[in-house]
């Protein structure tokens, strides 16, 4: 794997929260030691991803893709770490999904074979490197959204020296006020007959997001999804696929409506070449304490399974200031905020290590580095206590940390599992 050269990276002052004795050691080095994250040295903040957790939300993903004859392409943006991609990939994903061109030159520089750019690609710098990596590589597969004549035009300038036509997906957009993608049918129609007229595109299948369906139901997103699987068959049945190709892809699936895209895509009915459902969620990986667990599809099937979050934010009280105040050294630039505030869970004594339940504790608010916690009198909360967080929104957790030590329910640090934003 190309990333089990990251553990010869050394550890210096680029990686917050890990152990000032460590400087100089490579990682592989200070995970070989295995350290105790309350005792081996590391310093607050520190975020810690549960070993444990991780191993299980895995597994899940596999198994229920398994199980509903699904594809799985995780999105990479909300890790960008490339040892959860080869873990991904070993535990039966398809490919990586990305959104930008960085990314997916991430996904390369660390093996990654297939990627599913779920975005539009017209940058022209970007297309001239994606037609040198498809011409150096025969077994790399990449695939990506079209939604415009204009932007399969751009696409075509840009690869008229490409050696191999890029593959491209129309994208069926979620309704009025969604984001990308052709709002009508006929649109994407017009959107395949272009790529059509070129030798430097491939149409390969259809595509979306049923994330940005309006006001979001399970009645609309379905009704939704049975539009671009009608698309697909319709396309199928106009002979808009090139002769030659293997497969049919039909994508769709972001981390909170995966059950209802597992349950329309299975109402697919045969088409003129196997049909590819690839499912892309990507928070999965780490789950979380706030917006997905509130909005993870388990909730609605919880016969299939439930995620487990992996994250647990560690800091420690520096401010005592009054009965009903105090502040951890932590903040925006170290917890995600965007979508809900972090969830106080635990505290580990200072005095002895006891760790108990955060009771009487709600963080309040945050500024750069602290968090302001509110307090009861039940929180017996000192100065020098470990505050352990829960946290939402995995995509603006995993950015804020470039080496994230990887925990085992005892709290010794096997690995540190390295990111790149």
């Amino acid at each position: 794997m190309a990333s089990e050269h990251l553990k010869d990276e050394r550890v210096d002052h680029r990686f917050k929260g890990l152990p000032i004795d460590a400087e100089g050691l490579t990682v592989g080095e200070l995970a070989a030691q295995r350290r105790d994250l309350f005792t081996g040295g590391f310093t607050t903040p520190v975020l810690a991803l549960s070993a444990e957790a991780l191993e299980h939300n895995l597994a899940l993903l596999e198994t229920y893709a398994e199980r509903h004859g699904l594809a799985f392409a995780p999105h990479g943006k909300t890790s960008m770490a490339p040892q959860l991609f080869d873990r991904q990939v070993e535990y039966g994903a398809w490919g990586i999904t990305a959104a930008v061109p960085h990314q997916a030159r991430v996904y390369r520089t660390f093996g990654i074979r297939r990627i599913f750019l779920a975005n539009e690609l017209v940058d022209a710098a970007a297309l001239r490197w994606l037609a040198a990596e498809l011409a150096d590589d025969p077994d790399f597969r990449f695939i990506c959204y079209v939604d415009s004549v204009r932007g399969v035009e751009l696409m075509d300038q840009a690869l008229r020296r490409s050696r191999r036509p890029v593959d491209v997906v129309v994208e069926l957009g979620a309704g009025d006020g969604a984001r990308t993608g052709a709002r009508t049918e006929a649109e994407c129609a017009a959107v395949a007959d272009a790529v059509a007229a070129t030798s430097t595109l491939r149409l390969v299948g259809v595509a979306g997001y049923e994330g940005e369906v309006p006001e979001a139901t399970t009645g609309s997103v379905r009704a939704w999804l049975r539009r671009l699987t009608a698309l697909a068959v319709e396309l199928d049945k106009a002979g808009r696929f090139p002769a030659g190709l293997d497969e049919i892809v039909v994508s769709a699936g972001g981390s909170a409506w995966f059950d209802t895209v597992a349950e329309v895509f299975a109402e697919l009915p045969p088409l003129s070449r196997p049909v590819l459902k690839l499912l892309r969620s990507g928070a999965y990986v780490s789950h979380d304490d706030g917006q997905y667990r509130n909005l993870t599809p388990f909730n609605r099937v919880p016969e299939e399974g439930a995620l487990q979050p992996a994250f647990r934010l560690w800091a420690q009280v520096v401010s005592r200031p009054t009965a009903e105040q105090a502040f951890v050294n932590a903040g925006k630039r170290d917890a995600a905020y965007d979508l809900h505030l972090p969830e106080a869970q635990v505290v580990r004594s200072a005095r002895d290590g006891s760790v108990r339940p955060a009771d009487g504790i709600t963080v309040s608010r945050l500024s750069d580095q602290h968090a302001w916690l509110d307090t009861t009198a039940e929180a017996e909360l000192e100065v020098g206590d470990w505050v352990g967080m829960g946290l939402s929104h995995p995509c603006t957790v995993f950015d804020k940390w470039p080496l994230i030590p990887l925990v085992e329910a005892d709290g010794t640090v096997v690995d540190y599992i390295r990111t790149f934003f």
